[in-house]
């Protein structure tokens, strides 16, 4: 914690010391959540403020809140990319944010699927979430040399598509696709565009943050079923084979917001 103070102060950034009751708060809230990262207190929104991330929609005792999100920063301190929220109830989890720079890395595979000229590897970010959280769930289409599939957006013919059937807690966002490869057929002397080897299709998932919602979890929370399919044609050079579809399914469990306080003798009086 100390160091994380010092650092921001190495920045022009004044940062209280903490008073005994705050140290203590940060200690329960740590050892409760078993969180190993430092954690530095901003009781004033100072740091908040010197990195533009103060939310002025937050009211109440949500006042002084930032916007929820993350920076990636290199190994030379340089910012690539930030990901940020203009709801404080809605936030991407750090694996959905590796998912969408380093899908190799942040996405788990929990099953794989076979099917008629291509096999499915099912991924996802996260097998656990909360309300207000932002997963990601995938498709990962493994074609065989020769083989491809007609991009979304191709007319006149079967194209490939990933069709979710989440439960009405779980909001869908639309399917994202990779950039697709031009492919020249000779025997109709067309250019179309297609799939061919490996590929990925994305899907971000939004768990509800009704109060509803989170307070029907119970204590353990509840363990969700997100069913689809994907849909497809998959042809060689000579020949498109009947249109196909593959079933699919992922496992998420929700657990309820933590609205554990800590002990009445640390608390801010």
């Amino acid at each position: 914690m100390q160091a994380a103070k010092s650092r921001f102060e190495s920045q022009g950034i004044k940062v209280a010391a903490l008073s005994y009751d705050t140290e203590a708060i940060l200690k329960d809230f740590t050892q409760r959540r078993n969180i190993e990262i430092p954690l530095i207190a901003d009781p004033d929104s100072k740091i908040i403020r010197a990195y533009d991330l103060l939310n002025p929609e937050a009211v109440g005792e949500y006042k002084g809140m930032a916007r929820p999100g993350y920076f990636f920063i290199d190994s030379k301190g340089v910012i690539r990319e930030k990901f940020f929220e203009a709801k404080y109830r809605t936030r991407n989890s750090g694996n959905n944010v590796i998912s969408k720079i380093f899908p190799e890395l942040g996405e788990e595979v929990t099953g794989t699927v076979e099917a008629p000229h291509l096999q499915l590897a099912v991924e996802q970010s996260d097998r656990a979430a909360v309300p207000g959280s932002r997963l990601t769930l995938a498709a990962e289409v493994r074609l065989p040399r020769g083989i491809h599939v007609y991009a979304p957006g191709t007319t006149g013919y079967k194209t490939v598509s990933l069709v979710i059937d989440s439960p009405p807690e779980l909001e869908v966002t639309p399917s994202v696709y990779p950039r697709a490869k031009v492919l020249y057929m000779p025997a109709i002397k067309e250019n179309v565009p297609v799939f061919e080897g490996t590929f990925r299709i994305r899907q971000d998932i939004k768990v509800s943050s009704a109060y509803a919602f989170s307070e029907s979890l119970g204590p353990e929370g509840k363990t969700f079923t997100i069913t689809g399919k994907l849909v497809y044609q998959a042809c060689d050079s000579k020949t498109c084979f009947l249109p196909a579809s593959a079933p699919i399914e992922w496992h998420v469990h929700i657990l309820p917001l933590d609205r554990q306080r800590s002990p009445a003798d640390i608390r801010h009086k």
